[in-house]
């Protein structure tokens, strides 16, 4: 199974995964999903929410719109403790 095989990616996602060194599947599940936003967020311009609903979907093979209708206000709270929630 590549990355472009998760619920939600294709292989642009793979491509810029690729930038934070996750490179198969096996990386992205090690890594914690919060701390792989965080890269995302710092080094590939354009990263915002729908980025940290969408590795958490393919994690948990969901839709991403149910991610964010679910678990919203939990990912929000996270990423504000980390300093990287939305102004």
């Amino acid at each position: 199974m590549r990355i472009r095989d998760l619920k939600g990616f294709g292989p642009k996602s793979e491509e810029i995964l690729a930038l934070v060194d996750v490179h198969s599947v096996d990386d992205f599940m090690a890594i914690d999903p919060f701390e792989l936003y965080k890269r995302l967020k710092l080094n590939v311009k354009g990263t915002g929410l729908n980025s940290i609903y969408a590795i958490i979907g393919a994690r948990e093979d969901k839709h991403w719109q149910e991610i964010a209708k679910t678990q919203k206000t939990e990912i929000l709270l996270r990423l504000d403790d980390m300093g990287l929630a939305p102004k």
